[in-house]
């Protein structure tokens, strides 16, 4: 996948910054009270750089709380002036971008409503050209990586460089423990495309609950994320949205010292050394592992034009019910999880199904078009 993108790097978007970027506050601003109480104690209790609130809240549904609306400006911008953090919000259209820049706002990021909608993105982007403005675009609701990518790229192409992503979770699966499931191989791909992108994580919103918000920060710093944006509130349980995922600031300051920021390399010597000899152990582990999987396609072509003479069906459940629990069973006692077992027997079962339905009617799909 070819993307350009123009960026400029994260430690040139806020002066004296030290990274990692955390962002912070609370979901929504509620009272002029409670945005200044929640910024002083922010202030007092850690070293954050950004006061994070939300301005406009698109719900579902019509009634719920849908935001102050630009009162709230006027909060944050008293709050920035008497403690100095700088401010975030939310932005979905035009008249959110000029009204948030108008009151100081220092970066606005796309929510994941927004970024669904290439229209309302371009109209943001539109409302943006000619600033120079950090703006940080949060994932699709859904795993579209094509989404996230289209609208980082028409941000950027109205001239905004200092441009990162927010990775919030997508919408889960039934059972999932999390309100959006973090999906990270998503957000991996995308940093694998564009590895000078800043990415910044969203834990509050992927929890869904305030119990979760720590271990998933800790696993976005190990995965190299830039960044984490943290909803805190002086009185979260009494929150007009979101009270279950946020935290007070005193909570978000202990997070924060048990977080361990690790390096992503060392001048150790003997460390790299070390390193390339396990890692050329994982290549020719994985160069057997493709020569296998490579057989086994093969024995299942087979199978298909068996099937094929025989004009027997392709799916047999009875069989895969066989196979799945067969190798769970055998992977647990190589030590493989149960879910990464499953997860690759579904793959590999996809794409066996796939192969034998192309061989199964070719000659069906051949006679069509002659």
């Amino acid at each position: 996948m070819d993307v350009k993108l123009t960026l400029s790097p994260l430690e040139n978007w806020i002066e004296g910054l030290d990274q990692p970027l955390v962002i912070s506050g609370p979901c929504s601003a509620e009272s002029e009270e409670q945005v200044l109480e929640t910024a002083r104690q922010l202030k007092a209790h850690t070293n954050i750089k950004v006061l994070r609130a939300g301005i406009w809240k698109p719900r579902t549904r019509p009634g719920a709380f849908e935001g102050i609306g630009v009162v709230g400006l006027k909060w944050l911008k008293k709050a920035k002036e008497e403690t100095g953090l700088l401010t975030a919000v939310e932005v979905a259209t035009a008249e959110h971008v000029e009204l948030a820049l108008k009151f100081g706002v220092d970066i606005l990021w796309v929510g994941a409503r927004t970024t669904v909608n290439p229209f309302a993105v371009q109209e943001v982007a539109d409302a943006l050209r000619g600033y120079d403005v950090p703006v940080l675009v949060k994932n699709p609701i859904n795993p579209d990586l094509q989404l996230w990518i289209g609208a980082l790229e028409r941000i950027n192409q109205a001239g905004i460089t200092k441009l990162g992503g927010i990775h919030r979770g997508f919408s889960p699966m039934s059972g999932s423990q999390y309100r959006n499931d973090p999906s990270w191989e998503i957000p991996i791909e995308l940093k694998r495309i564009v590895p000078e992108l800043p990415m910044v994580c969203d834990p509050s919103h992927i929890a869904g609950n305030r119990t979760l918000i720590e271990p998933i920060s800790q696993k976005a710093f190990d995965l190299q994320m830039n960044g984490i944006m943290i909803e805190s509130h002086i009185d979260p349980d009494n929150a007009l949205s979101d009270a279950k995922q946020q935290i007070t600031p005193k909570t978000l300051a202990g997070i924060l010292d048990r977080l361990i920021i690790r390096e992503p390399a060392t001048e150790n010597v003997d460390f790299e050394l070390r390193l390339k000899e396990l890692r050329s152990k994982i290549d020719k582990i994985d160069s057997e592992l493709l020569e296998v999987m490579g057989a086994r396609m093969q024995v299942a072509e087979e199978i298909a034009l068996h099937k094929k003479e025989h004009n027997i069906t392709i799916l047999q459940v009875n069989r895969y019910e066989e196979i799945m629990n067969d190798r769970i069973q055998k992977g647990k006692s190589v030590l493989l999880k149960e879910d990464f077992v499953k997860h690759l027997y579904e793959l590999i079962h996809d794409n066996s199904i796939k192969r034998q339905t192309e061989i199964m009617n070719t000659e069906k799909a051949a006679g069509e078009t002659a």
